[in-house]
């Protein structure tokens, strides 16, 4: 893709007190590469206090030199990412009014016209702000209870990677950060160049806007039992080969009588059940990514068209009951 380097892009990182430190890192380097490939773009990184230059993060790594958000000169088109931070501070009214004047700023920046994406818990922020009143928007799972109650007039999807209204993109936390970063490069500078990006990471399994919080790819693992977890990643693995229970079996040195019966106690499905869930959720990924329906049944091990959407038809009437 041949990148216009005229129109120089703004991408600033927020760094409030207590920041989860993936939730910042992963989306800035994901736009480092993106400046490594030649995108017109510079990352800079800012307090969320006035007159601040310094902040330290949940994890105590300090960060230093940062610019207050009061000093910023942004253009429309810019991007400002609000990360996750400690959330006994979100409920700590005194910080929450010590950053008012943050707030104020960030309403006015989107106004204007600058992106405005928060990563997990810096949902709240952006709803402390009154951006997301009426509007539709994510956070993580686990504080999602916690922020109907916070900020009942937001419009609070549970259980989606991320959500974009109005110019507001909000994410679930963590990895969706950089799910969102990527998805934001394919949208300004194209498929092609984001997927240069996601390679150059080795991120091969790029979600996107409409895939859930909690895929069938990390459900089913809240379980101790190592041989189980060994057989499920075998699976995700080979997804494209028809393997049998006796060769899952030999893998963890298990009689096939026992592996399927250890499987079914440990994760509360069968492996079959188990790998049409796999097959599903690739195959639904892969389709809506523009993949053909053969190319997408050879690459889940399905004999034929007809198999994947057999496969899918079955998977859905599943998931009314």
């Amino acid at each position: 893709m041949q990148i216009n380097k005229q129109n120089q892009l703004q991408a600033v990182f927020m760094i409030p007190p207590k920041v989860h430190l993936l939730d910042i890192t992963g989306p800035a380097h994901i736009f480092y590469e993106a400046a490594c490939y030649g995108a017109p773009v510079t990352s800079l990184f800012s307090s969320i206090i006035t007159n601040q230059s310094e902040s330290v993060s949940s994890s105590a790594l300090a960060f230093h030199q940062l610019t207050p958000f009061d000093q910023l000169s942004l253009n429309p088109g810019d991007l400002v990412f609000v990360p996750g931070l400690d959330s006994a501070l979100l409920l700590d009214n005194q910080f929450i009014e010590a950053t008012r004047s943050f707030q104020y700023w960030l309403k006015a920046q989107h106004q204007k016209g600058v992106t405005i994406c928060s990563v997990c818990t810096g949902t709240f922020l952006l709803a402390a702000a009154e951006l997301l009143d009426n509007r539709e928007c994510t956070t993580h799972w686990k504080y999602a209870e916690r922020f109907k109650q916070i900020h009942p007039k937001a419009r609070l999807q549970t259980n989606r990677l991320f959500v974009k209204e109005d110019n507001i993109y909000t994410s679930a936390g963590v990895s969706s950060g950089i799910d969102l970063a990527l998805y934001l490069i394919e949208q300004i500078w194209g498929a092609h160049f984001a997927a240069q990006i996601a390679k150059e990471v080795v991120i091969y399994f790029r979600r996107t806007i409409d895939d859930p919080q909690l895929s069938v790819f990390t459900q089913y693992r809240n379980h101790l039992d190592d041989r189980v977890h060994h057989v499920q990643d075998v699976l995700s693995q080979s997804l494209d080969r028809k393997l049998s229970i006796d060769e899952l079996a030999a893998e963890v040195n298990m009689s096939p009588r026992n592996l399927t019966r250890s499987f079914k106690k440990t994760t509360q499905i069968t492996i079959g059940e188990y790998l049409d869930k796999l097959r599903t959720e690739r195959a639904e990924q892969l389709i809506n990514e523009g993949h053909s329906l053969q190319a997408t049944a050879l690459h889940c091990g399905l004999k034929s068209v007809n198999s994947l959407r057999q496969l899918l038809n079955n998977q859905h009437l599943v998931g009314q009951k």
